[in-house]
């Protein structure tokens, strides 16, 4: 029987997806990877035991397998390869929360933003937030242990992730960890999942922590005349306390969202930092304090305070504008090199630099908190020496974040658009440990190929 015939055959109908015009969003995510494949078949399972049909079948005929949660990842994991298959979780989308445990049981096709909603009707919280929390899925986030806004304080996804259920490469199902706070039983197979990009195994159902819901927030902005002054104020605040915020904006960002969407952020500005503090009861002003008095040392040219929440969300508004504001201006590639907080005034200048080299446009903003920025490259596709431009600088902020200690990616993942600078920054032992991994959980190399290695 033909490949595809058997699959159709295996599978209730409206589940595999052939027609070339329907596929066609399924073929990349928002990198918008110009590489992307032409899938044989979309699977859109309802259930974990199509999961399993499906990927059974791609074991039989090794053929490529390509786990997608919303597609809205940035480093082109979700990029179908030529002549396989695509598995969007998009139907596997129920949740249940377990309020006795602390625990939200969601299929990994669920928006991070559903999980949200369905926590708070309990009083309780899923911190992790991404700034496209209300598109993106949890399964995505897992696959690339997405952080967020509020990780600063509260961690990534990693850090909430108490069970899973995960389809290997061979169709096995296994469920991993429980809804337990403390369990060491066995390796620890959780961690090795999360961040794994798909390359390991697709992930169809998660067990999530949940802690109680966040308290009253108090909101500070800062301007500066330039990006090194708010860098060196968040290195200043990182000494003495965690906010729950600290974001960072550059000029160009800013200007970006106002033209994108006008929500009143000084243009003039050289730099914007926008910080929350959660404490509960009078450390909360204290904690606002401590942050203020490190943006005027650093030497802010003003500073805002507000307890109103609705007046705070709308700078926190602006911050997650910032990637479609910027995308509006042209093609993107887009970063999400990280370092030591100590370092980050010297992985923007790097940044900053690598723009003027270059001639490109390098908006940045940042979860300056934790280290972790995000320069966006905006280029001509139209313009072949535009792109090879950007390109280039792409590579060089790359480079640049491992010569100083850091990483080339804190929360999108490697994919296939980092995956040439990986080495560099793991060295040969753990590249090879990693491909070990990889080799003992898919020896056919059918899950996700391209990603990572």
């Amino acid at each position: 029987m033909d490949p595809l015939a058997e699959l159709l055959a295996e599978l209730p109908d409206g589940v595999v997806l052939t027609d070339p015009d329907g596929m066609e969003k399924y073929r990349r995510d928002w990198s918008h990877d110009a590489a992307a494949g032409h899938p044989l078949a979309v699977v859109r399972p309802e259930n974990a035991e199509q999961v399993q049909v499906a990927v059974r079948w791609a074991a039989r005929h090794r053929l490529p397998v390509v786990p997608r949660g919303a597609g809205s990842g940035l480093s082109g994991g979700a990029t179908a390869v030529e002549g396989g298959i695509v598995v969007s979780m998009e139907r596997m989308r129920a949740i249940e929360i377990d309020v006795a445990c602390r625990v939200a049981v969601a299929g990994s096709g669920a928006f991070n933003a559903e999980v949200k909603a369905a926590a708070a009707e309990h009083g309780l919280w899923y911190p992790p937030d991404p700034s496209s929390y209300e598109i993106c899925s949890i399964g995505g986030n897992i696959a690339t242990n997405a952080g967020g806004l509020c990780c600063v304080k509260y961690g990534v996804t990693t850090d909430y992730v108490l069970g899973m259920d995960v389809v290997l490469a061979d169709g096995t199902l296994v469920q991993l960890g429980g809804p337990r706070v403390k369990d060491v039983a066995g390796l620890s197979l959780l961690k090795l999942f999360v961040g794994s990009e798909g390359t390991l195994g697709i992930v169809t159902r998660v067990l999530l922590r949940l802690v109680p819901a966040q308290g009253a927030r108090s909101t500070l902005v800062a301007t500066f005349s330039g990006v090194p002054a708010a860098a060196e104020a968040v290195v200043s605040v990182g000494r003495t306390l965690r906010p729950s915020m600290l974001e960072l904006m550059d000029q160009a960002s800013v200007n970006a969202v106002e033209d994108y969407r006008p929500m009143g952020l000084d243009r003039a500005a050289g730099a914007l930092l926008v910080a929350q503090s959660d404490a509960p009861g009078a450390a909360r002003g204290e904690e606002v304090d401590v942050i203020e008095t490190a943006c005027r040392a650093a030497g802010a040219t003003g500073v805002f305070v507000t307890d109103d929440a609705d007046e705070g969300e709308m700078f926190v508004e602006a911050r997650r504008a910032a990637f479609p504001a910027i995308e509006a201006r042209g093609a993107l590639l887009l970063e999400d090199v990280g370092a030591p907080v100590p370092v980050l005034p010297d992985l923007l200048a790097a940044v900053a630099a690598i723009a003027e080299e270059h001639g490109v446009e390098i908006p940045t903003v940042a979860h300056a908190g934790d280290g972790n920025t995000h320069p966006i490259i905006v280029y001509d596709p139209a313009d072949p020496d535009s792109e090879r431009r950007a390109r280039a600088a792409f590579d060089a902020i790359l480079a640049a974040a491992v010569r100083l200690g850091g990483t080339i990616t804190g929360e999108h993942g490697v994919g296939r658009t980092k995956k040439a600078a990986l080495p560099d920054q793991l060295g040969p032992d753990v590249m090879e440990l990693n491909r070990r991994i990889k080799a003992a959980l898919d020896p056919d190399g059918i899950l996700n190929p391209g990603a990572i290695f």
